[in-house]
């Protein structure tokens, strides 16, 4: 027995497409399913706990949806050890991208899912909340926060329109970052605690981050000017940000960061700093090419 959860409005109506496509191949091949869909958040959540309490030993999740659902996904699943697959619906689809999986290979990523076993990868643990791809803070918050409380535009455009608005008034804040091994106090633009590779819908803020070796890449991005900051920023949708002299990335399995800010993960408001995140090797059950 299998769960397929749908976020049907993910990706603009996409979720649904998919959602009806992923049924259909199911039940092409006979394969016993619920399908999951809630009024909000908050009940697809129940839902899926409650599914879970009765098939505990079930075969695992299908997620159709973006980061949002996976994030919310990722809190069931998890404590309960049952493997998770994500049909990449949404607008980021960033921790699909990570594990290797093309977008648009709908069939293979099925076709692994139902006759491949699944492989163990890392997980984040912020304050008892579970992330998948990354954990930041600093003018990506920022810039989330206001596009989280926008009416118009609709899709990734939002964000570009937040960012033309935040980044006139933005100004670095002062971190003090704990890690394994020592503590980094200064000033920064942004903080991303990276168990996946990218953000954003392909940013790759932490290029070489590797979902399997117990660590995190944690990037620092030291104060600039805005002038400068907008020549780096593009660079950072191929890599090449890192090699910026402003730009800092540092390998630790804990991270404790203190700041007046807020943070997010896999896109969803985490909180106010200050936030404690450990990377839990081997945490996730998932299928990878």
């Amino acid at each position: 027995m299998w769960a397929l959860v749908i976020n049907p409005v993910s990706g603009q109506g996409k979720g649904a497409n998919l959602g009806t496509y992923v049924a259909g191949y199911l039940n092409s091949r006979k394969i016993d399913y619920e399908i999951i869909i809630g009024k909000n958040a908050v009940d697809q959540g129940d839902s899926l706990q409650r599914f879970i309490a009765r098939y505990p030993n079930c075969d695992g999740v299908i997620a159709v949806g973006g980061d949002g659902l996976f994030h919310l996904v990722l809190q069931k699943t998890t404590p309960a050890q049952i493997p998770l697959a994500i049909i990449p619906a949404g607008t980021g689809n960033d921790f699909v991208r990570t594990l290797g999986w093309s977008l648009t290979e709908i069939d293979t990523l099925l076709n692994a899912i139902l006759n491949a076993k699944p492989a163990s990868v890392d997980l984040g643990l912020v304050d008892g909340e579970w992330f998948g791809a990354i954990l930041s803070t600093g003018f990506d918050s920022i810039v989330n926060e206001k596009a989280n409380a926008m009416s118009w535009p609709k899709g990734p455009m939002k964000y570009n329109v937040a960012i033309a608005i935040e980044l006139p008034r933005f100004s670095p804040r002062h971190y003090d970052i704990t890690l394994d091994d020592r503590t980094i106090s200064t000033q920064a633009m942004l903080i991303a605690v990276s168990n996946g590779r990218s953000y954003g819908g392909g940013m790759l803020v932490c290029p070489d981050a590797d979902m399997k070796d117990g660590l995190f890449d944690v990037m620092v991005l030291h104060p600039i000017s805005k002038m400068e900051f907008t020549k780096v920023f593009p660079k950072v949708f191929k890599g090449t940000h890192v090699t910026h002299p402003a730009v800092e990335i540092v390998r630790s399995r804990k991270v404790t960061i203190s700041a007046k800010a807020v943070a997010y993960a896999d896109g969803e408001r985490i909180g106010q700093l200050p936030i404690s995140a450990e990377c839990i090797s081997g945490a996730l059950a998932t299928w990878i090419p």
